[in-house]
């Protein structure tokens, strides 16, 4: 199959899932099947699919991350020893871990196409991740609490591992509990990437944007506890700030090259 005939076919098999979809016609723009393939992938619950789909899939997704341009950690220029700030999407990384900002419930975003991080993650990772999740979940018994962390196969993403945690969401004013739960997101990550012989990971700005939490604040904290983190335990794995805004490059930017 090309790139054309798997899209084709992957759309095909899950509209079959769902009776309100089975007779809708895909649109023949490349760009409409794209969208339409990940709404459909955004919206499945976590399932398990043949053995077929998954091939395929896989194939469909390891193409277009490499069509993206996969970049490499051993490219990039650290900030400092073992530290560095790297703007760009983090579904194209290959380090060992990416962090994930996640929801209470932990299976990812069901918004078909959104921007958040968390369905771009499991979008480009595919239906597996969110399986995955569900099966964490399951055996957990509860959402997942705000400052702790779960860790998964990263399945088709360039990485080894997805660490997924839930950030505080900030409704009002910033509260010290908030500031010291962020705090535990960026510790908790750290910890079970050591347990689990990471050696470089990747986070993202957790709980900024959807959640709230503002900029600039959160990259201090973020900062702060990875440095401490690092001091304290002696930890060799390399740490990345991932940004994806401009404004994040620029507050990042000013926090590790003036400390």
């Amino acid at each position: 199959m090309n790139q054309i005939e798997r899209r084709r076919f992957l759309i095909q098999e899950l509209l079959k899932e769902n009776p309100k979809y089975r007779e809708m016609e895909i649109p023949t723009n490349e760009n409409e099947q794209c969208n339409l393939l990940r709404g459909l992938m955004n919206i499945r619950r976590p399932q398990a699919i043949s053995d077929k789909f998954l091939t395929v899939q896989d194939e469909y997704l390891q193409e277009k991350i490499s069509r993206k341009g996969v970049t490499e950690l051993a490219d990039l220029e650290p900030v400092s020893n073992g530290i560095y700030l790297w703007q760009g999407d983090i579904t194209t990384l290959r380090c060992d871990a990416i962090v994930n900002a996640a929801n209470s419930g932990m299976t990812g975003c069901y918004a078909p196409c959104h921007a958040c991080i968390d369905n771009c993650i499991h979008t480009y990772a595919g239906v597996q991740l969110r399986l995955a999740c569900a099966e964490i979940m399951q055996r957990q018994g509860h959402e997942e609490e705000t400052g702790k962390a779960k860790i998964t196969p990263a399945y088709n993403l360039p990485c080894k591992y997805v660490l997924h945690t839930v950030g505080p969401i900030i409704f009002g004013p910033l509260t010290k509990t908030d500031e010291e739960l962020l705090s535990s997101c960026y510790r908790s990550c750290l910890e079970l990437a050591e347990e689990n012989a990471v050696k470089s990971i990747a986070f993202c700005c957790i709980s900024t944007g959807e959640f709230h939490f503002p900029n600039d604040k959160a990259a201090k904290i973020a900062v702060k506890t990875v440095k401490s983190y690092r001091e304290q335990t002696k930890s060799d794995m390399e740490v990345i700030f991932n940004v994806w805004k401009n404004v994040d490059y620029e507050i990042y930017r000013g926090l590790l090259y003036t400390n």
